[in-house]
């Protein structure tokens, strides 16, 4: 049965000058409106103990715009400026529910900016998008239809670090579950092959960073030699910007291809809950781990997962995938990283990828089943001992079922 979801379509769009100049003029009081309501939040918290609303940010907001210093708030649409607030007290709701950090201001130096359009700030009419203040539609390049008989709810137009201006709609659409199908497959994360399927194939990474390098570390030097403050520093900056940002939608795009052709081949996905916070902490091989993106990938799995009626198990990170023999249960000790294949005592040889996925989905139905699977102890083949006995062991805490 059809499910109804929110699904946002991102489009890239080329503003005239007066348009730019008004986006960017709603960019900074956006910026301005969000800190010094946070700002005021931070005062009377730690001043009165006092916690202030958004309904009273709200308030406050059109006293400001009645003030001299703050009157050039009332040049710009006041619904992005509503919706800064609205999101602010999206941001502490998440610090005070423990999902999140405690909000931070806004830089003036960040150059990456985004202002979002409710309803009521814009016109849809003909395929034609026209925000509040501006008398021309955008100039938006339509790489890809709107579902059929639908219309944005929201606009968030945004300019990145490059440059690059886009607009996203998000829509209500109708998303039916893809054709069952009884396959299920455990995916060991890595670095030279991205994701290793419990069925043997390795999927490589394609490294994007690692093959712009080059020209990123040609960019940052010319970068590096520009007088600050000068247009041609700010040239060589948007450069340094337009490389990242290359990088950054070819991984996106990969990624996007490999997870809809895991979800759209398999019913049951299983995967690790990885620590990846801890292992940038690793100086030799964070650039290699960001560059792989496992936290995106893991993302994007979640919510395709969830719109087309698949599902998603992700096992105890304390799982010892690699150290584990498939064949007998035995658990080495010791398995460093450059040990890519290893035979154990009972003459078993394993591709230490392959038989990591293997492990992965193997512990998967116990995870998806009851919630509670099994951790063999961490006892070494290579001492003789009997690898039989099993530790219970919650190794699914805390685990979403999508």
């Amino acid at each position: 049965m059809a499910q109804q979801v929110k699904r946002a379509f991102k489009y890239r769009f080329y503003p005239t000058g007066e348009q730019a100049a008004e986006l960017s003029r709603t960019f900074g009081c956006v910026r301005l409106v969000y800190d010094k309501a946070l700002e005021e939040r931070a005062r009377a918290w730690h001043g009165e103990q006092r916690r202030i609303s958004y309904v009273q940010s709200s308030a406050a907001l059109t006293e400001w715009k009645r003030t001299e210093e703050f009157a050039f708030l009332a040049a710009v649409s006041s619904v992005p400026l509503q919706q800064a607030l609205r999101h602010l007290q999206t941001a502490f709701g998440n610090f005070f529910a423990k999902r999140a950090e405690y909000p931070r201001y806004k830089s003036r130096k960040n150059s990456r900016a985004s202002a979002e359009y409710t309803r009521s700030a814009f016109t849809w009419r003909g395929g034609r998008l026209t925000l509040a203040k501006m008398a021309e539609p955008l100039d938006v390049r339509w790489s890809r239809p709107l579902p059929e008989r639908t219309e944005p709810a929201t606009v968030t137009v945004s300019r990145d670090s490059a440059g690059r201006w886009f607009v996203s709609l998000v829509v209500e659409d109708s998303v039916a579950p893809a054709p069952t199908t009884g396959a299920a497959v455990g995916l060991d994360a890595g670095i030279n092959a991205l994701v290793t399927p419990s069925t043997g194939e390795k999927v490589t990474n394609p490294g994007h960073e690692r093959c712009d390098r080059a020209r990123l570390v040609r960019a940052q030097r010319e970068l590096s030699r520009k007088a600050k403050g000068s247009a041609n520093r700010e040239k060589a900056r948007r450069r340094v910007a337009g490389v990242h940002a290359r990088i950054a939608d070819r991984r996106r795009d990969f990624l996007h291809k490999l997870s809809s052709r895991l979800v759209r081949e398999n019913q049951t996905i299983v995967i690790e809950d990885l620590a990846v916070r801890n292992l940038l902490q690793n100086r030799r091989l964070a650039r290699a781990i960001s560059d792989a993106s496992w936290t995106e990938l893991r993302s994007m799995l979640q919510y395709k997962c969830a719109w087309y009626g698949r599902e998603l198990v992700v096992i105890d990170r304390g799982f010892p995938s690699s150290k584990l023999c498939g064949a007998c249960g035995a658990v080495v000790a010791k398995m460093p990283l450059n040990v890519r294949e290893w035979t154990c005592d009972c003459g078993a040889v394993h591709d230490r990828d392959v038989n990591a996925a293997r492990n992965i989905l193997a512990a998967g139905p116990a995870a998806s089943a009851c919630g509670d699977g099994v951790r063999p102890q961490r006892e070494s083949s290579r001492a003789g001992r009997s690898s039989a006995k099993q530790e219970p062991r919650r190794a699914t805490a805390g685990i979403p079922r999508l």
